[in-house]
């Protein structure tokens, strides 16, 4: 991220108390019935099991109950107990549970997935996998009295079973957890009931397993009749949600606006959405003109890039709106367009499409790295009052040259994977990082030079094995706008005052941060961006009268002088115009962050589809993934309906559907905090954005955005979804699902935050992972180019000891270890971070990291250097760069650590887990334990080897003990491993 405001100071941590609510877990008020299930005191289990998916002619029920022995194959024959159901009562003794499987009495068996399915007592059903308690045959609604059907919406919830829980007037309540409903179609659930001479009756719902829907403790009212019940809403007199609908014969209606730029043989067509009576759920583009004939193309968003075109040739696009049903409206107004000469760039990569859990990351500051080339190095406005002029150290320093010439480098250390910061154009006073773009089309010439063009970095990196992660914004531009978009004028006079920051017009002249004006001698000429006359369309307020207020130089101040959301001078379509005045609020999505940091309206179409048009290059040219910048102030919404679906859809499109599955996307969500929500709002906290909505708002993305923030806040953290996508069952590795996976990673702000030392940041590390999706894809590190551990802003300095533990820790436990450029020699340690263009870079903890890398270096394998010379000799032989290496050998060697599940059960140990991955023929089982001893009971029986030390343990009992390594240490035990990995270092020993 980028510079941004000063927040305030932490508040106290506040110990949240469970939300009872639409999903709470509070049951609801039975009166005097009890709400314990009869299982509490019985000694029999009556099992329901579910048939239709199945189909099976006869159903056996193979048991045994816990502490006694297993029925004889293939068990008892279950009865028929109603209508896709059958059910056995069976007599458990003493016991408070049963081990059951069921198959068909002819070797076909359901057992769980292989881990049997673990049963109470009293009623108990098993359907497709999922247990819950209750009769589904109870009240079955045939009576004479008065009777409600109840058709009850679990599409937000996502439960998998429903049961009814209720009490006609007057009457009693029924046992809780109640009676099973019937699904009658996709998110809905029926039971019609039997309630006598009643006319209404009050109800709770609940899953089957002690989660509660009574409306926030009040239970429902319910008539008799037919009746809906959806998010709390009571409908009655409903018509049935379930019956046929009426066919969708109306089409939506023509696209508008459809605009066609060409740049080179490229063309960048959009258009503004349709509109549906449903919705629209693609676009059909069809192209004509050149020597292919008509080409038409399917598309997913308002925007689409068309590529390979042939030179200086006419060619026309007409978009047509799609929906659900197949109604196609009209073509659009055709656009029309001239290509130009073809580009010469060099051909353009395929991503390498590969697990990205695979691939260790390597973050590198591009132009703070290493310079391959001087030519394009340049200093700034700020340059000679930061003291970087005096230093020799433009801003503007290293380059894509530099980063090929050390990509043996980096694959010496190990890495696999590398993070650049923004590639594209950028145009603020002090900027070489890359987070203020101002032409999103454009790769900033400061980066690159002949025969190493970002293409070429690319390239050049896939063919030694190597990714390419590319940091994007979709939050803000430059405080200059965005060049294609909009880009304000400001005013500004060239008096005796204001003469050396106004540089005079040159027409002819455009900026690209690397060419000299001739008449300003500057890069970084400004002549375009001002006018003392008012220009036309105009909507800053007060345009160049004076504010009153005076320069830090004792200038006079005017209005519209510089850019400000409040100003009126960015126009609202495009931009937000405000300030973020609670960094958890609303307007955290909605406001700027800094003056630096113009921020984009994303639910504006257009600005949509100038950001996705923009963004498809860099996919085109095959990278990678992408680092989200800022993720968390742009509505989940937002990302789940526009910029994911546009990124996968792109890859997939020009890759495959293999290499979409592949393509890495990490988000940075700032949750600069110690607990896991962030100050209990769900919608800023780092693992919300992992998961798809839980359902349908606006169609009008602005109107969606405060619809989704103020759903999800209201139902609190203790409404979430939850996942075991990162945890063994037992010791066994189980398929993920990542059906609800919204297709946005995150880095690990909460290990983060908590890297003070190792044993903190795996403490709270795993104590968010359940409400990740997958909490393996996670991107994990100790410091970054904006904080240290506990929002320091300083260079992590905890000391050589700590930081191998700390590398110990990420290497081995769940998600992706990430390094920040020079930590491998503690660079920096201790210096500020980021202080602006108040002190040279040099003497930050973004300074030029170049002289470590002086001379030459071979790498034909990961975490291996085949030769070196020079300072880079030196920096290779230092202790935490042979720590590291070796961490990465024994990380490539063994999947567990790559791609596995994690468990902590059955084992004591402070830092102590054991891990597993299985596909195919791959089935990698390690235990771990970093610094501290470990025993590990409940695991497999057989031969364990240590990858640190070769260590042999035979384990027949279940049980394994280590002793401690010592600090920074570990010991790795693969079940059948592949031995002793790498030799001994400072460390690994």
């Amino acid at each position: 991220m980028s510079r941004r405001r000063q927040r305030p100071p932490l508040r106290a941590l506040v110990a949240l108390l469970a939300v009872t609510g639409l999903f709470g877990l509070t049951p609801p008020d039975t009166g005097s019935v009890p709400l314990e299930t009869t299982a509490a005191t019985s000694t029999t289990a009556t099992v329901f099991y579910y048939t239709k998916t199945k189909n099976w002619p006869t159903t056996y029920l193979h048991y045994a109950p816990d502490g006694g022995s297993w029925t004889t194959v293939p068990g008892v024959r279950m009865e028929t107990a109603c209508t896709d159901w059958v059910k056995k009562t069976v007599d458990l003794g003493s016991a408070t549970g049963l081990q059951a499987t069921f198959n068909n009495g002819s070797g076909t068996w359901d057992n769980n997935g292989g881990n049997n399915y673990a049963l109470g007592t009293g009623t108990i059903t098993v359907k497709d996998g999922v247990i819950a308690h209750s009769d589904p045959c109870a009240d079955t609604g045939t009576g004479s009295g008065n009777q409600a059907t109840v058709y009850y919406s679990t599409a937000t919830s996502g439960w998998t079973t429903a049961n009814i829980h209720y009490a006609p007037t007057g009457g009693s309540w029924t046992t809780a957890p109640g009676v099973g409903m019937e699904n009658a179609c996709t998110g809905w659930w029926k039971k019609t009931l039997d309630i006598g001479t009643a006319t209404s009756l009050k109800a709770a719902f609940n899953n089957g397993n002690g989660v509660w829907d009574n409306n926030n403790s009040a239970d429902y009212t319910i008539p008799s009749g037919t009746t809906t019940v959806k998010d709390r809403t009571v409908t009655a007199d409903a018509k049935d949600p379930c019956a046929a609908q009426a066919p969708d014969t109306q089409a939506p209606t023509a696209p508008t606006g459809v605009t066609a730029t060409a740049t080179n043989t490229s063309v960048v067509v959009s258009w503004n959405p349709a509109t549906d009576d449903t919705a629209v759920t693609k676009y059909q583009l069809t192209r004509t003109g050149g020597t292919k004939g008509t080409v038409v193309t399917d598309v997913g968003s308002t925007v689409y890039s068309d590529t390979g075109l042939e030179e200086k040739t006419d060619y026309a696009y007409t978009v047509k709106a799609v929906d659900a049903a197949g109604n196609t409206s009209p073509a659009s107004a055709a656009a029309t367009v001239t290509t130009g000469e073809k580009a010469p760039a060099p051909a353009a990569g395929t991503p390498l499409g590969t697990d990205p859990r695979k691939d260790p990351i390597y973050f590198v500051l591009t132009a703070r790295f290493y310079d391959g080339d001087s030519s394009n190095d340049r200093g700034g406005s700020q340059d000679v009052k930061s003291g970087n002029a005096a230093n020799d150290d433009p801003m503007f320093r290293g380059d894509f040259k530099g980063l090929v010439a050390k990509l043996d480098y980096i694959k010496a250390l190990g890495f696999s994977a590398v993070w650049i910061t923004p590639v594209v154009l950028n145009r603020s006073d002090y900027d070489y990082h890359g987070y203020h773009g101002y032409d999103f089309y454009k790769v900033d010439p400061r980066l690159e030079s002949a025969g190493a063009s970002y293409q070429d970095l690319i390239n050049a990196a896939h063919a030694k094995g190597m990714k390419i992660y590319q940091d994007v914004v979709y939050n803000h531009s430059s405080r200059w706008g965005a060049k294609g978009l909009f880009t304000p004028t400001v005013y500004g006079v060239r008096d005796s005052q204001w003469s050396w920051y106004y540089d005079e017009k040159n027409e002819g002249f455009e900026y690209d941060g690397l060419t000299v004006e001739p008449k300003s001698g500057k890069s970084y000429y400004n002549g375009d961006l001002w006018s003392t006359a008012e220009p036309s369309g105009n909507t800053c307020v007060n345009w160049g009268k004076p504010t009153g207020g005076k320069s830090a130089e004792g200038y006079t101040l005017y209005n519209c002088q510089w850019p400000s959301p409040t100003s009126g001078m960015f126009p609202k379509a495009y931009y937000h115009q405000c300030w973020i005045g609670n960094w958890e609020g609303e307007d955290s999505r909605s406001c700027w962050l800094h003056e630096d940091l113009a921020d984009f309206n994303t639910e504006n179409a257009t600005v949509q589809n100038y950001l996705i048009g923009a963004y498809d290059k860099y996919i085109d040219m095959g990278v990678d993934g992408f680092r989200v910048d800022t993720a968390v102030h742009i509505p989940r919404v937002t990302w789940n309906r526009r910029f994911l679906p546009a990124i996968y859809d792109r890859v997939a499109q020009r890759f495959g559907t293999d290499a979409a599955k592949n393509f890495f996307v990490f988000g940075e969500v700032g949750a600069f905090v110690n607990d896991k929500w962030n100050r209990g709002s769900v919608n800023h906290s780092a693992q919300f954005f992992t998961w798809k909505e839980r359902k349908e708002y606006s169609a009008d993305d602005a109107t969606a955005s405060i619809e989704q923030y103020n759903y999800e806040e209201q139902l609190g953290t203790g409404n979430q979804p939850t996942s075991t996508n990162a945890f063994l069952s037992g010791n066994s590795y189980h398929t993920p699902d990542r059906s609800q996976f919204s297709g946005m990673n995150i880095i690990d702000m909460r290990m983060h935050m908590n890297f003070s030392d190792a044993q903190n940041a795996y403490s709270n590390g795993k104590d968010s992972d359940d409400s990740v999706n997958d909490a393996t894809y996670n991107v994990v590190y100790v410091d970054s180019h904006d904080y240290g551990p506990n929002k320091s802003s300083t260079r992590y300095s905890g000391g050589t000891d700590a930081w191998a533990e700390n590398m110990s820790l990420m290497w081995t436990f769940r998600g992706i270890p990430t390094l920040y450029y020079g930590s491998e020699i503690e660079f920096q340690k201790g210096k500020q971070i980021d202080c602006g263009p108040t002190c040279p870079l040099a003497t930050t903890g973004r300074a030029y990291y170049g002289d470590h890398l002086a001379g030459s270096v071979t790498a034909s394998d990961f975490g291996k250097a085949d030769s070196a010379s020079g300072e880079v000799a030196t920096t290779l032989a230092q202790p935490l760069v042979k720590h590291l290496q070796r961490l990465n050998l024994i990380r490539r060697a063994i999947p567990a650590l790559q791609s596995g599940q994690y468990s902590t059960d059955g084992i004591s140990g402070s830092m102590a887990f054991k891990r597993r991955y299985t596909s195919g023929a791959t089935d990698s089982f390690a235990l771990v334990t970093v610094t501290g001893d470990a025993t590990f009971t409940g695991i497999p029986n057989g031969t364990y080897t240590d990858a640190v030390t070769g260590d042999v343990k035979t384990v027949s009992g279940g049980t394994l003990s280590v002793a401690a390594p010592g600090k920074g240490n570990l010991r790795v035990y693969v079940l059948n491993g592949p031995g002793k990995i790498g030799t001994d270092g400072p460390y690994l020993k």
